[in-house]
């Protein structure tokens, strides 16, 4: 049966409402005049959020759980799942953290079929599939392949690196460029990665949605430059206007023993950096740029997304928010 498409007046759902990418979706999407439910398990995280003006629901629940799913989905047309485990304090909780992340997709995709969702827009990882894909970008990719197994219409966006104030991957090359002036780092240093602004990725958020004809698609997001991540802790220097940093490869530093020294010079928990460092064996670049024919932006490029990141921050060097 066709589905009908999004309307002004459809409910749109956001999952992960209170994290990096969603509370920074909310207010793009406010802006559009849509009308918001969102999914929290403690409301009064959003309590600033609801009383702007703007029409919008809160519900109470549990993805895990499942608790409160179905009464959320209940009368919404389209929901934003952007729902991402990235570890605890403790490496070795990484594979259950990656089981969870499953659990809840499963747990949402069942809902939404019994309560008729007509659409889910997710925001997943680069990374070709292979025995090579680290832990974390293979979670990512098979929660894709559980949302996109429903009833629902799924959109998936695939993003490597995001460079905004807050996201765990650009605090982790915040602190280690800002703290050490040398460093020695594993091979992963000269791995190809195509980096994103925050502020685009809101823009392909909100523009999928308005957009029907992407719909059901799998869509690569990045910005236009292809980087190493010396290159990119270089640049970094240089769009925050300190001295070059001095970068060489240690061979013997493993993914393990380089998520330990992270955990030691910066605020990021090892079990929350040891899957970006293990992610970062894998090139993550776009494929094809596709998307760009439905929702054409112009694109950020990597020192001033970083000099946005700071713009955007109250206090410096030091607030987190994975």
């Amino acid at each position: 049966m066709e589905q009908k498409e999004h309307t002004a007046e459809d409910r749109v759902l956001v999952l992960g409402a209170t994290g990096f990418v969603g509370g920074r979706l909310i207010p793009e999407l406010i802006k559009k005049n849509v009308k918001l439910r969102l999914f929290v398990r403690d409301p009064a995280k959003v309590a600033s959020i609801k009383n702007c003006g703007a029409d919008i629901e809160v519900f109470q629940g549990d993805l895990l759980s499942g608790e409160g799913v179905e009464d959320a989905l209940n009368g919404t047309h389209t929901a934003y799942y952007l729902v991402h485990s990235m570890g605890g304090k403790s490496i070795f909780k990484n594979t259950e953290y990656a089981e969870k992340d499953k659990q809840a997709a499963r747990n949402f995709i069942a809902a939404a079929n019994q309560e008729g969702l007509k659409r889910v827009i997710y925001l997943g990882a680069l990374g070709e599939r292979g025995d090579n894909l680290s832990e974390h970008l293979r979670s990512r990719a098979e929660v894709a392949a559980i949302l996109s197994s429903g009833k629902p219409a799924a959109t998936i966006l695939r993003a490597a690196i995001i460079i905004g104030a807050g996201g765990a991957s650009f605090e982790m090359l915040r602190y280690l460029v800002e703290r050490l002036p040398v460093m020695g780092c594993p091979k992963w240093i000269d791995t190809r990665i195509q980096p994103i602004a925050l502020r685009d990725v809101l823009a392909y958020l909100v523009g999928v949605l308005l957009n029907p004809q992407t719909k059901g698609q799998t869509y690569d997001i990045g910005g236009d430059e292809i980087l190493t991540y010396r290159e990119m802790m270089q640049q970094y220097a240089e769009a925050r206007g300190i001295p070059r940093r001095i970068i060489f490869r240690v061979p013997f530093l493993t993914p393990l023993l380089s998520a330990y020294w992270v955990d030691l010079v910066t605020p990021i928990p090892s079990g929350v950096a040891h899957p970006l460092i293990d992610g970062l064996k894998n090139e993550v670049i776009c494929r094809d740029d596709r998307i760009d024919e439905f929702v054409p932006i112009e694109k950020t490029s990597f020192k001033e997304a970083v000099k946005i990141a700071f713009s955007e921050e109250k206090d410096g060097p030091g607030i987190t928010g994975f």
